[in-house]
C-alpha cells in the first residue's frame, strides 16, 4: 500500500468512529430517558395514591378535631349559658352540612323518654312520651367514605358503606345515686330556613341558643314499685349511628335493650329489668331540651 492510500483511509476511519459514537449517545439517550418515564410511572403508580390516602385521612383527622371544638361551643352555649359562638374551620375532602330539626322528621334522628306507667291522680310517671327530632351537623368525605356528625351533644363517626358506627365525644346524660336523679339533654338544630345548609372550604360556624326548655318528673315510688325509665333512639335514613349510641346506653350509662312496642333502639335505664333499679322513693327525670340556632356555616 502507497502512502497515499493510508492517507487517504485514515479520514473514512475517522468518520466510522464519528457514526458509532453519534450512535452510542443516541442509545444512551433512550435508555435514560426509558428510565425516567418509568421512575415517573412507578410514582404515579405507586406513590401518588398514597399522596392522596395521607391527605385524604389528614382531612379527616382535621375534622374530627373541628367536631370535637363544635362540641365545646354547644357545650358552651346550653350548660354554660354563653349566648353566641363563632367558630372558623377548614373543611377539606368533603363538605359540612347542617340538617336542622325540622327539614324531614320523617328521616331524620329522633330521642324518646318515657316511663311504663303513669297515675294522673299522683302525678308520678311521664304523662305522654317526650320526643324531640334532633338534627345534626354533619360531615362527609367521599374520598374516605367516612361520616361525622355532631348529632345531640355527642359526635359520631360511622363508615359510609358500613352499619357500623362510634362514638368520638359523648353528650352529658347521667344518673346520680346519691339523690336518685336521671339528668337528659335534648339539643337539636335550627337555620334561618328550613333547607339544609352546607359548606366546603374555609368558613365559619355561627351558633347562639334560641330556646331553653326544662321538664321534672318523677317516676317510680311507693304507690308504683313496676315503673320503668325508657329511651328510645331512631337513626336518620341517611346517617345511621344505632351502633355508637347503643354502645354508650349500654356501656357507659348501664341501660339493657328492651322493646317496650316491637320496635328496634329502645333501652331501659331505670327499672325492674335494668341493673340500675329504681328505689323505693322514686327517681326524678330532669330533661333539658336545647334548640340551637346555627346562621351561618
Amino acid at each position: 500500500m502507497t502512502q497515499r492510500d493510508s492517507k487517504t483511509m485514515q479520514p473514512e476511519k475517522q468518520r466510522a468512529h464519528g457514526k458509532d459514537s453519534a450512535v452510542s449517545e443516541a442509545i444512551g439517550f433512550i435508555i435514560i430517558f426509558g428510565i425516567i418515564i418509568a421512575g415517573i410511572g412507578l410514582v404515579t403508580l405507586y406513590g401518588y395514591p398514597m399522596l392522596v390516602q395521607q391527605q385524604s385521612s389528614s382531612n379527616e383527622q382535621i375534622m374530627e378535631k373541628n367536631m370535637i371544638v363544635l362540641q365545646n361551643d354547644l357545650k358552651s352555649i346550653a350548660y354554660k349559658t354563653v349566648p353566641y359562638t363563632e367558630t372558623s374551620l377548614n373543611v377539606g375532602g368533603g363538605a359540612l352540612t347542617v340538617y336542622n330539626m325540622t327539614y324531614n322528621n320523617a328521616t331524620q334522628s329522633n330521642f324518646t323518654i318515657s316511663s311504663r306507667n303513669y297515675n294522673p291522680s299522683t302525678n308520678i310517671g311521664i304523662p305522654s312520651p317526650v320526643y324531640v327530632t334532633t338534627g345534626d351537623l354533619r360531615y362527609e368525605s367521599t374520598s374516605e367514605q367516612t361520616g361525622l356528625s355532631l348529632e345531640n351533644g355527642a359526635v359520631v363517626k360511622r363508615m359510609l358503606a358500613e352499619s357500623g358506627s362510634s362514638m368520638l365525644a359523648t353528650p352529658r346524660w347521667y344518673y346520680d345515686s346519691q339523690t336518685n336523679t336521671a339528668v337528659i339533654y335534648l339539643i337539636g338544630f335550627i337555620t334561618p330556613s328550613t333547607d339544609i345548609m352546607s359548606q366546603e372550604g374555609v368558613g365559619t360556624v355561627k351558633m347562639d341558643l334560641v330556646l331553653t326548655n326544662y321538664t321534672q318528673y318523677q317516676v317510680g315510688g311507693p304507690t308504683d314499685s313496676n315503673d320503668a325509665l325508657f329511651v328510645k333512639y331512631l337513626p336518620s335514613n341517611d346517617a345511621n349511628y344505632s351502633a355508637a349510641w347503643g354502645n354508650y346506653f349500654m356501656g357507659t350509662l348501664n341501660m339493657v335493650p328492651y322493646s317496650y312496642d316491637g320496635n328496634p333502639g329502645e333501652y331501659e335505664w331505670l327499672g325492674p329489668d335494668a341493673p340500675q333499679q329504681i328505689p323505693a322513693s322514686g327517681v326524678t327525670v330532669v330533661i333539658y331540651q336545647y334548640e340551637v340556632a346555627i346562621d351561618e356555616i
